[in-house]
């Protein structure tokens, strides 16, 4: 009977069952268990709301954080009031309902390398300086700069 079950669970890996038999499991190539890693991609996430909408800011903070997590690169262009998440202040303070509390996403994003960029004119238009990006991987770009990256990336989530 033994026989028969080992016969049975190596045709069945044979043609890409799943056999009961523990003897049968232990027959199948290693190959078939083993998930290929998916390639890694670059992605731009691109933010235009700020403390005023808490949780979509800190969605794609977490968003960013996440494919970073996943071996990916990660660029963040921040526009408009999203600006503002930068400072020190409303860093501190934003947190998502269900997605969780920005400092804390920033901090993973720079752990892993990720870079910000924000919009020159927003971040002029809001009073903000050199200052307020000042030990940050945090540069100020103009619209040009967010288009390049678009091009450059493979892929753009906007938030």
């Amino acid at each position: 009977m033994k026989t028969i079950c080992l016969v049975l669970g190596l045709i069945l890996s044979a043609l890409g069952g799943q056999a009961q038999t523990g003897l049968a499991a232990s027959a199948q190539p290693e190959s078939r268990t083993a998930k290929p890693k998916a390639p890694t991609m670059k992605i731009l996430v691109h933010v235009t709301h700020g403390p005023e909408d808490p949780t979509r800011a800190a969605l794609a903070f977490l968003v960013a954080k996440a494919a970073l997590e996943e071996g990916h690169t990660v660029s963040l262009f921040l526009a408009g009031n999203a600006v503002l998440l930068l400072r020190d202040k409303e860093m501190d303070t934003v947190e998502g309902v269900g997605t969780g509390k920005l400092k804390e996403h920033y901090e993973a994003i720079v752990k892993s390398g990720g870079r910000f960029y924000l919009s020159g004119m927003s971040a002029k238009a809001r009073g903000m300086t050199d200052d307020d990006i000042k030990g940050k991987p945090a540069e100020f770009a103009m619209p040009k700069v967010l288009v390049q990256l678009s091009v450059d990336h493979d892929r753009m989530f906007t938030y």
